[in-house]
């Protein structure tokens, strides 16, 4: 499915930076959204649905940024989406810690979130500490995220005692993909579904700021958005969530193959630039680029020495 995005009404470069309170306290807020939760808290400014968007590189993040997306996340998906993999398991900490580079460098508002890769953060608090801050110091982000629920509790207070804040991450978590035994929807039996709201409630009472649901079911999500006070952000969670995300590649239509149920193209850009790139070819195979208009030229009294010496040809 296709649509057309309308155009954020206000500037994203007039607003400040956004920052891990202010997504923190996001339901204390008034809701100005479009459809009314069951409660409105007063104070600050209006509240609606958060936007994240995973990016990878200086051409995504100005294309969030440019939307006015609160936050951005530079995903382990970047092992399938820009390295090839075939899951996110062989993402190292130098790949995140390099695009999460490109990408801080390219934003001025939205909160970037790095993505912790698979043993990143397994292994001991103190090597956790040591991954979680290069990509704070070196790549710039304000914030990780790590997947699984209440079972990273100790990792996540280790991060916070370090001072780094903590996005949490339960459902379908994709570096547990060989355990899971592959893509599938989580929380669909009641042992499941108790679980997954347990751990949210685990996690928050950690001390994330936010939790990412990825694929279970709508009213599940739901559920664990009305059990927690701080921000959930949906991925195949169905619209009760407070904000989603998709990854940049899904939205413009630059992945190829079958999709997921919950991701929605709003563009093709894929079939743009297959069309752009074989419109190039087929110029230079026809001698019509470059022309000499599009060529740089000698002056001419350099040019006459030459050909004087080496002749015209």
């Amino acid at each position: 499915m296709t649509t057309t995005p309308s155009v954020p009404s206000e500037n994203p470069f007039s607003r400040p930076p956004i920052t891990v309170p202010e997504i923190a306290s996001w339901k204390r807020r008034p809701y100005g959204g479009t459809a009314s939760p069951e409660s409105s808290p007063s104070g600050g400014p209006e509240r609606r649905p958060l936007v994240m968007v995973t990016a990878y590189d200086v051409a995504s993040a100005r294309a969030a940024e440019a939307a006015g997306a609160d936050m951005v996340l530079v995903g382990d998906s970047l092992g399938m989406v820009v390295l090839g993999y075939d899951t996110t398991l062989s993402v190292t900490v130098d790949d995140i810690v390099r695009h999460t580079a490109a990408v801080r460098r390219s934003l001025r508002t939205p909160l970037v979130v790095a993505d912790m890769p698979y043993l990143s953060f397994h292994i001991s608090p103190e090597e956790t500490v040591r991954n979680a801050g290069r990509m704070v110091v070196e790549g710039g982000a304000a914030a990780v995220k790590v997947e699984g629920g209440a079972k990273r509790v100790r990792t996540i207070e280790a991060l916070l005692d370090a001072e780094i804040p903590v996005m949490g991450h339960i459902g379908l978590t994709p570096q547990s993909i060989n355990a899971f035994g592959g893509f599938k929807v989580q929380g669909r039996i009641p042992e499941a579904a108790e679980r997954l709201v347990e751990d949210a409630k685990a996690l928050e009472a950690a001390g994330v700021f936010s939790i990412v649901l990825e694929c279970v079911p709508h009213e599940l999500a739901r559920l664990i958005t009305r059990s927690v006070g701080i921000p959930t952000i949906g991925i195949g969670a169905g619209p009760h969530c407070d904000g989603q995300v998709l990854v940049f590649h899904d939205i413009v239509g630059f992945t190829t193959g079958k999709r997921p149920k919950f991701v929605r193209t709003f563009a093709n850009l894929q079939e743009a630039a297959n069309q752009a790139v074989s419109a190039y070819a087929a110029a230079v195979r026809e001698g019509d680029f470059p022309t000499l208009d599009e060529s740089y030229s000698l002056p001419p009294e350099v040019a006459r020495v030459l050909a004087e010496k080496y002749g015209s040809g």
